[in-house]
């Protein structure tokens, strides 16, 4: 048994890692602005915001793994990447891993390709270019941390988000830093079958410092 603390644990993607954790018997505290819609026993939910420094003391001491699902909208405008510098700083000497959910858009095309972002940036809307960046940013403090520090930064396919309605499959094909699709070309994933990847991580750690994606 992991104990594990999921940053933005009632979100979409954090929700979903919770329910699967728990259900696997490890020990989670979620931390999250709002309250979780159903409350699932054995999960300590923790009310607050990763700002404050109270409610990271309370969470991150003894964890074996803290897990981020926080996304850059609403009050975590421009605050994102600030947070995960903490983790970074406070974590890099702990015993603790450290993991991200991230975008798509730092993918690669193809082995020694351009990434998504590089061939899509000038042609994307104004209004969601900052939610990439920041998470290109924080792949790239992950990448350039202290090297004790041991991280895995997920990235969804491009199709994932609550809006889709991806019904679950209990399965995923695993892939590292090329965006992957399936035969018929759709690079998509649900939540619950992306948290299968991100827990069966946990378990059995095989990315060190290192990027994985997953699709169904």
């Amino acid at each position: 048994m992991a104990k594990i603390t999921v940053l933005g644990g009632t979100g979409y993607a954090g929700a979903a890692v919770v329910a699967e954790a728990a259900k696997r018997g490890h020990e989670i505290t979620s931390v999250s602005r709002t309250k979780p819609t159903t409350r699932i026993e054995g999960v300590d939910y923790v009310i607050g915001s990763v700002v404050d420094g109270d409610v990271l003391d309370a969470v991150l001491p003894g964890r074996d793994v803290v897990y981020s699902a926080l996304a850059p909208r609403g009050d975590m405008v421009g605050k994102l990447e600030g947070v995960m510098d903490v983790l970074i700083s406070r974590l890099a000497g702990a015993p603790t891993r450290l993991g991200y959910t991230g975008g798509a858009s730092s993918l690669h095309t193809e082995v020694g390709g351009p990434t998504l972002w590089e061939v899509s940036k000038d042609h994307l809307p104004a209004e969601v270019k900052p939610e990439i960046e920041t998470g290109i940013t924080v792949y790239a403090a992950l990448q350039a941390s202290p090297e004790p520090l041991d991280w895995f930064f997920v990235s969804p396919p491009t199709d994932f988000g609550s809006w889709l309605g991806t019904a679950n499959k209990g399965t995923y094909v695993l892939g590292g830093d090329v965006l992957l699709k399936d035969s018929d070309g759709n690079s998509t994933i649900s939540a619950a079958d992306l948290a299968i990847a991100v827990v069966d991580e946990i378990e059995a750690p095989t990315h060190h410092r290192a990027r994985f994606t997953a699709i169904h």
